[in-house]
């Protein structure tokens, strides 16, 4: 998308150190951290919602899901790890191009 700072991110047009990349996704550190480690996993398919899934964006997210464990110990998160995907401005969404954040590196406190 023409105005997506994730799309001008993936293409290389912003630059930010990827700590993962592969020709489906990309994980890149939160530049707001909630957490001592936050990262978001960005799916190079664009779109914002869960809602606007069809089956190809369905398994781009699975993929993500599948790969997220297998990253973990690389990203420090071998303790564990909170994942969160923000939908919609009520959701605290501020970046519509899908993204799952990784929090840890620390104890995380309860809802």
């Amino acid at each position: 998308m023409e105005n997506c700072i994730f799309c001008k991110i993936i293409a290389g047009e912003i630059p930010s150190p990827r700590l993962y990349e592969d020709d489906k996704m990309i994980v890149i550190r939160d530049i707001e951290p909630k957490a001592k480690l936050h990262y978001l996993c960005i799916p190079k398919t664009h779109f914002a919602l869960l809602s606007e899934m069809d089956e190809a964006r369905a398994e781009v997210v699975k993929y993500c899901f599948e790969k997220i464990p297998q990253l973990a110990s690389e990203l420090g998160l071998q303790d564990g790890y909170r994942i969160i995907i923000n939908q919609g401005e009520n959701g605290g969404q501020t970046v519509h191009h899908l993204h799952i954040h990784l929090l840890g590196g620390e104890v995380l406190g309860g809802f």
